[in-house]
């Protein structure tokens, strides 16, 4: 197998519609990117698979979908306001700025030397209302975390969940990043899927340990195998303001071992922060005898759907050759690829086949959404362009299907051909 690099990633990415560079006919907008018809399907498919594993196949769990906005004093409680910073550092001869933890001595632009070290807050401040004064400040929130927290009560209020349980989230998160870089590995607007799990303090090492498997549990069911992720222990001084215990889960990217999500264990900072800035009493009761009462404690993972995303694609991105042909094909497991099969009549110029293949793409449509129909260019190029995308099956539709309503099913893999009945099509794809 040839060495994945990132140039062959982003440009088949770009090329098959899964990922392409934000505003890009005005030149691009460094840390921006958007995805495409694949990518957003894609991206889908894993946001779906991880709500399935954590929310709706679990009791102990409670979704929410928070505001991006919240009241600025949510994120001075928080510390954010004073604390969400990277180190940066200003080239005296180019002017252009670096996060200081990420460049040597001299400006890798120009050769220049670099001013003073200063801390540079990663939150966009926005302004909320017809005014632009203090009282008017917002921020676009840079963790989806946030939220989790000031609908706290609102959780024990509406459900009254007894410890341990969680809440989860996925959604939007905006960090105004020193040094986008890496295609969609540090961006300035995200996907998050996170959740706040809420246990007595004296149980956290526990369910610490539980959250660190289940990591790795959702990473191998969407493909990308444990053999390459890593765990890295933060030490002292290195972990966010809130954590007491931080373990980063590292990915051999095609770039270096890079961060691809975390799992944090954030004490009861964020409630206590909570109630104390807000009056409200955001402790709960556990033990219904005494009556005694503590502030949860909390264990958080949290993903990175971008990352999720790049991990993924660099774990099955495949070079081989098959029928004495070289050939790049996705090895995508069926349940995040975004295509589950195609569909093709043998020929298009024989309104048979097209007819029949019509039927067949039309019916397995209504069982299996996530189909694509394909007429263009002859069956070895189709099924190329299939095995680029990650198709795992492809359907042909040929004259003996006119005859004994059979089709050629073709798995993307190995390339094996075998005859189907058109009435078991979807028991195959779906398998």
């Amino acid at each position: 197998m040839s060495e994945v690099t990132m140039e062959k990633i982003v440009s088949l990415a770009k090329r098959r519609g899964f990922v392409y560079p934000g505003s890009e006919i005005y030149g691009g907008f460094s840390g921006f990117w958007d995805y495409g018809p694949l990518g957003i399907a894609l991206k889908r498919n894993i946001e779906n698979l991880w709500w399935r594993m954590f929310v709706e196949n679990r009791d102990d769990m409670f979704g929410i979908d928070a505001a991006i906005f919240m009241q600025k004093q949510a994120w001075e409680a928080s510390g954010h306001v004073k604390g969400f910073s990277d180190p940066m550092v200003e080239c005296k001869k180019c002017k252009k700025r670096f996060r200081a933890d990420q460049v040597g001595d001299a400006c890798p632009e120009c050769g220049g030397n670099f001013g003073e070290v200063r801390q540079f807050n990663m939150m966009f401040k926005m302004h909320v209302g017809a005014t632009e004064d203090e009282s008017a400040v917002s921020y676009l929130r840079p963790e989806t975390a946030g939220g989790i927290f000031v609908n706290f009560k609102n959780i024990i209020d509406s459900f009254h969940p007894k410890l341990p349980f969680g809440i989860a989230q996925i959604g939007k998160a905006f960090r105004n990043e020193i040094a986008p870089r890496d295609f969609i590995f540090r961006v300035r607007e995200m996907e998050q899927m996170e959740i706040e799990y809420f246990v007595r303090p004296d149980e956290w090492e526990r369910w610490f340990v539980a959250w660190r498997e289940e990591i790795f549990m959702f990473f191998e069911a969407i493909g990308v195998a444990r053999d390459f992720i890593h765990e890295s222990e933060i030490g002292d001084g290195d972990r966010a303001h809130y954590s007491k215990r931080t373990i980063d889960f590292e990915y051999d990217f095609p770039f270096g071992r890079k961060e691809l999500c975390g799992l944090a264990y954030r004490t009861d900072f964020d409630l206590s922060a909570h109630a104390k800035a807000s009056g409200v009493d955001l402790s709960v009761v556990v033990n219904d005898v005494t009556g005694e009462k503590v502030i949860p404690h909390v264990i958080e993972p949290s993903f990175g759907v971008d990352r999720a995303i790049l991990a993924l694609l660099a774990s099955v991105y495949t070079e081989d050759t098959l029928g004495d042909e070289t050939r790049v094909y996705l090895k995508f497991n069926p349940i995040v690829a975004p295509i589950k099969a195609a569909v093709f009549p043998l020929l298009k110029n024989k309104p048979e086949l097209v007819a029949k293949a019509r039927e067949v793409y039309t019916e397995l449509k209504k069982t299996v959404p996530q189909i694509m129909w394909d007429d263009n260019g002859n069956i070895g190029k189709r099924y190329r362009r299939q095995d680029e995308i990650g198709t795992p099956v492809c359907i042909t539709i040929d004259f003996q299907t006119l005859e004994d309503d059979t089709v050629t099913i073709r798995n993307r893999d190995t390339g094996v051909q075998e005859r189907v009945s058109t009435s078991l099509l979807s028991k195959h794809v779906l398998a």
